[in-house]
């Protein structure tokens, strides 16, 4: 990753919220950007945006709820650019509700998105990311750590994040190839405002803090700067960190 113009960032989740940020960050730096989510014509904006600035930018177009989706879009990838040396599994959402009202359709969507879907994307990467010693950024939440009512579907999936992340740091010693597991609190997403069926409700409230609230900007400048850095588990924001400390010392209290 010293000569970024060789160097190639997969992002999924890309046309929007972090993901859409994390592409104008890594580009930014000088590296060659791949912009995967289902929405192309969202993608094709942030790739012109990206192009306008002097990036170069690549749209691959690819749903992380299907395993042949994720497949063939390494294999444009390498086809299209020959290497891989970073994957950013970003794509994810939000499944809201207690669990005495949860459905079975609701947990497999969930775990479906935010956990097969994230290991998926591992898998088909990691053969291209050996070959440069690369890195793999797995965006998980303060929500892995914090009980919080009607969002245990939520922070179940992000919770078996955290744990594929420690797993792969294992996995791939002496590999050379390196995970960091991104746990952010409260940033500017639309999370917020879509619904158990994937459906955008622009006009719904955002319940969380707004003076909590990180810009999408500000959390994609620490994000990659802990994937360059190889760190293994990264929290942030500052009020994140507070309540994961506070729920490692003083449960009840959070609860």
């Amino acid at each position: 990753m010293t000569n970024p113009k060789e160097n190639v960032i997969w992002i999924t989740g890309a046309s929007s919220g972090i993901g859409k940020a994390l592409a104008f960050e890594w580009a930014r730096l000088g590296y060659k950007v791949v912009l995967s989510s289902r929405r192309k014509e969202l993608l094709d904006k942030v790739a012109e945006e990206i192009k306008l600035t002097g990036g170069i930018a690549l749209v691959v177009p690819c749903d992380i709820m299907q395993e042949t989706a994720i497949e063939k879009a390494v294999q444009q990838i390498i086809t299209d650019w020959a290497r891989l040396d970073a994957v950013i599994a970003n794509a994810g959402f939000g499944v809201f509700g207690s669990i005495e009202k949860l459905t079975a359709k609701d947990w497999n969507r969930q775990l479906q998105g935010n956990v097969t879907g994230l290991a998926l994307t591992v898998k088909y990467a990691l053969p291209h990311l050996k070959k440069n010693k690369g890195r793999i950024g797995l965006v998980a939440s303060v929500a892995a750590y914090l009980p919080n009512p009607n969002v245990g579907a939520y922070g179940a999936s992000k919770a078996a994040v955290n744990s594929i992340g420690q797993t792969l740091q294992v996995e791939l010693m002496g590999t050379g190839v390196s995970c960091t597991t991104l746990h952010p609190g409260f940033v500017v997403s639309e999370i917020a405002r879509t619904d158990n069926d994937g459906v955008w409700h622009p006009e719904q409230q955002d319940p969380r803090p707004a003076n909590l609230m990180w810009p999408t900007d500000k959390a994609a400048k620490v994000m990659v700067k802990a994937i360059l850095k190889r760190k293994r588990n990264y929290i942030f924001t500052g009020h994140g960190k507070i309540a994961v400390g506070l729920q490692r010392w003083f449960p009840g209290l959070m609860r």
